[in-house]
C-alpha cells in the first residue's frame, strides 16, 4: 500500500489525500510532525536516514518526522513513528506548529504543516534498519558547530525546523 499525506490549506483544514511521493513532487501543502528528543545531560537525538530512503538518505536529523495518516491526531502520528522507527514509546509534549517549504533536491520539495513535539528519553533503540542508519545524542554547541561546518550532512527540514525551535525555547 502507497503510503498518503493529508493535503491541507493554510488554515489546516483538508484538502484531500494524495500519494506521499507525488505530494512531495507537486511541493503542495501536507501534515507533518517532527520530534525532538532529549537524554538527562539536555543532549539531542539525531537519527541518520537509511541510505535507501528515496530523499536525503544518509542525512542526519530530528528522532522523527513524518506524516500523520488520515483521520490520526498528530500527536499520534508522532508516538507511531516513535513505535516504528526507533522502537521505544514515551511522553510527548506539542511545542509550536508552522508552515515552512523546503527544497530537498531531486526535484522534491517538502511543504509542511509541522507541529513540532518534545519529550526525553534515556534508554535502548530498536531501530528499523528501512528508516534509520544509526541514532547519536549530541550537545546543542557541538550540533551547531557540526551544522555550521558541514550543513550537507542534514536535512534541510532539520535545519529549518532548529531555527523555528530555538525561537520558542
Amino acid at each position: 500500500m502507497e503510503e498518503q499525506v493529508v493535503l491541507i490549506s493554510e488554515n489546516d483544514e483538508v484538502i484531500g489525500l494524495m500519494e506521499k511521493q507525488q505530494a512531495h513532487i507537486n511541493g503542495l501543502l501536507h501534515r507533518a510532525f517532527s520530534v525532538f528528543l532529549f537524554n538527562s545531560k539536555g543532549e539531542m537525538l539525531l537519527q541518520k536516514r537509511a541510505g535507501s530512503k528515496y530523499h536525503s538518505p544518509g542525512k542526519w536529523t530530528n528522532a522523527v518526522c513524518s506524516h500523520p495518516r488520515s483521520g490520526e491526531t498528530y500527536e499520534e502520528g508522532a508516538k507511531r513513528r516513535l513505535k516504528e522507527e526507533l522502537g521505544i514509546e514515551t511522553d510527548i509534549k506539542k511545542k509550536f506548529h508552522f508552515i515552512y517549504k523546503a527544497d530537498v533536491g531531486q526535484n522534491l520539495w517538502e511543504h509542511e504543516l509541522d507541529h513540532v513535539f518534545t519529550g526525553s528519553y534515556e534508554g535502548d533503540f530498536m531501530l528499523n534498519p528501512e528508516e534509520v542508519a544509526e541514532v547519536r545524542y549530541i550537545s546543542m554547541d557541538a550540533l551547531e558547530k557540526e551544522l555550521a561546518e558541514q550543513p550537507q550532512n542534514f536535512t534541510e527540514w532539520f535545519k529549518i525546523i532548529l531555527e523555528e525551535y530555538k525561537h520558542h525555547l
